[in-house]
């Protein structure tokens, strides 16, 4: 294994695992910047406000892209485990 094989397959780990993760990320990010704005129109300070609706839109987003991001992950496990002859010899 060359130092650039290694490096590529790194490169490829963390592009899958952004992919995977950047859905739901974004989903509690937008969420959370929704609640804090009405929770400061509205002046109320309740921690679970913010934190029920975050997990709820992590869940239905998860749900929706939940069999898109596996087809992703096994497509890269795919081609990981069809590397691994030629990456030992």
């Amino acid at each position: 294994m060359t130092p650039e094989s290694i490096m590529g397959m790194g490169y490829e780990a963390i592009k899958v695992g952004l992919i995977i993760a950047l859905p739901l990320l974004l989903t509690a990010l937008g969420t959370g910047l929704v609640v804090s704005i009405l929770q400061a129109s509205t002046q109320i300070n309740e921690m679970t406000l913010s934190f029920i609706p975050k997990i709820l839109m992590i869940v239905a987003v998860g749900i929706m892209l939940g069999p898109k991001m596996l087809v992703i992950f096994l497509d890269y496990m795919h081609t990981l485990y069809t590397n691994i002859p030629g990456s030992v010899g």
